[in-house]
């Protein structure tokens, strides 16, 4: 359950952040996972699948990045690097 949490508030960041810059859809995200965050990418690309489903994010491809790094201050954590939009006029 926590795992659908933590994506469920990224997708939700997604949102916010496309719908404050006028964007019609999320393209793409940039994901780093930490090597203490409990997801494998192939677990994460699929809570986003589900999590994304009838949101802007919906279709959006995933870039992740795994660590290794059990010692890194953000171990734990799932960080969105990079998002990339579709907006109206055609402008990234």
């Amino acid at each position: 359950m926590h795992e659908t949490g933590v994506v469920r508030n990224l997708v939700r960041q997604l949102e916010m952040e496309a719908r404050k810059n006028r964007a019609i859809r999320v393209r793409g995200v940039g994901v780093w996972l930490g090597a203490l965050s409990q997801f494998s990418p192939e677990h994460f690309r699929e809570h986003f699948v589900d999590e994304a489903r009838g949101t802007l994010a919906e279709g959006a491809t995933l870039r992740i990045e795994t660590s290794v790094d059990v010692i890194h201050p953000h171990g734990q954590d799932v960080m969105m690097t990079r998002i990339e939009f579709d907006v109206l006029d055609g402008k990234e």
